[in-house]
């Protein structure tokens, strides 16, 4: 039986808006960050829509079934493209209002909104975005960003990028909270040991006495207490380069400041048309018989996924996206309607 190692995602009901996301988490400096970035998010992205929280039903388009789920640990490579003229202004798939100048993206199975990092793997850019639509509707497309998130992103002009998506699941869970009126409360992580109960310092009475001079000692004049006053530290200057911007919270301490964009290592990458995946195998070896008499380039790769083997059909590698567009649609019109582009 075909199992995939995601599923695929589709659809779109056009998006929009942000953020909404004040997250109720203080007391140490990577809570602070968090509350940091959903306001830095919120400050960006507020167009004063209301939405609501939806994960929604399996629907099917073009012959293909998508399952929207609450997948927190969900991360995947692929192609990303972008869209807002003709949809700026309109109703989202959870009833915001697209904003195409918004840091927002449709998704065809995360659920609305959730909060996703986004980087383009061709020259490291990475940006945080909120996911409150369905898309993209194109075969071969895992996100779809809003013009301004291409923009940061790099490839408005180019119109695609290879990108890895994650999403980032204690924003997500806020953004849960809010969307539904609730109270985020963070979980307490179990695996930090708890703090031993201070023991109580000692405690004795103290009693002052005076004593009397020895007899046959002479008396003197006290000399006066001497005072030792240390001198001032020399001021040591930093540049300012060198120091982290600093954002105050709600509770009134200082957090690093997340810049919009943030920089990683480009990371090579090369495109494959993804036919199957299988646990068992035989069925992949005998799905790459059936599509080798029409693609030379169709293997069998295996890889390691949650502690299983799974056997990937895969044609490739393709070197550029536009080709690998034409192969995908080739692949789906042989009987293969679940087949998506994937990047290794």
């Amino acid at each position: 039986m075909l199992i995939s190692d995601h599923f695929p995602s589709v659809g779109r009901w056009f998006s929009a808006v942000l953020l909404g996301m004040a997250l109720a988490l203080s007391g140490c400096a990577e809570t602070e960050l968090l509350v940091h970035t959903a306001k830095t998010a919120k400050s960006q992205n507020d167009t004063g829509s209301k939405g609501y929280y939806k994960v929604g039903n399996a629907y099917e388009i073009q012959g293909v079934w998508y399952y929207p789920k609450e997948e927190w640990d969900y991360a995947e490579t692929g192609i990303a493209s972008w869209y807002g003229p003709g949809f700026h202004g309109k109703q989202t798939a959870n009833g915001e209002v697209f904003d195409e100048n918004a840091l927002t993206a449709a998704h065809r199975t995360l659920p609305m909104p959730s909060i996703v990092r986004v980087t383009n793997l061709d020259n490291g850019r990475s940006i945080v975005v909120r996911v409150n639509d369905r898309g993209p509707f194109a075969h071969g497309r895992i996100i779809d960003m809003s013009r301004r998130s291409a923009q940061l992103l790099g490839f408005v002009r180019k119109g695609t990028a290879k990108v890895r998506v994650e999403l980032m699941e204690p924003e997500s869970l806020q953004e849960r909270a809010e969307a539904r009126g609730e109270q985020y409360v963070p979980n307490p992580d179990p695996t930090l040991p708890s703090a031993p109960a201070p023991s109580a310092a000692p405690s004795g009475s103290v009693q002052v006495a005076v004593l009397n001079a020895p007899s046959g000692a002479r008396s003197a004049r006290a000399a006066p207490a001497a005072t030792s006053i240390a001198p001032p530290a020399a001021a040591t200057t930093v540049p300012a380069s060198r120091v982290p911007a600093r954002a105050t919270t709600s509770a009134g301490t200082a957090s690093p400041v997340r810049p919009l964009v943030s920089r990683t290592q480009p990371e090579p990458t090369q495109i494959y048309i993804q036919a199957g995946s299988f646990e068992d195998a035989d069925n992949a070896h005998r799905l790459t018989g059936r599509l080798g008499a029409y693609f030379q380039s169709a293997h069998v790769q295996p890889a390691q996924v949650s502690g299983k083997t799974y056997y990937r059909v895969r044609i490739g590698p393709i070197n550029d996206v536009d080709n690998a567009d034409r192969l995908l649609e080739r692949v789906i019109v042989a009987g293969y309607p679940g087949s998506r582009i994937v990047l290794d």
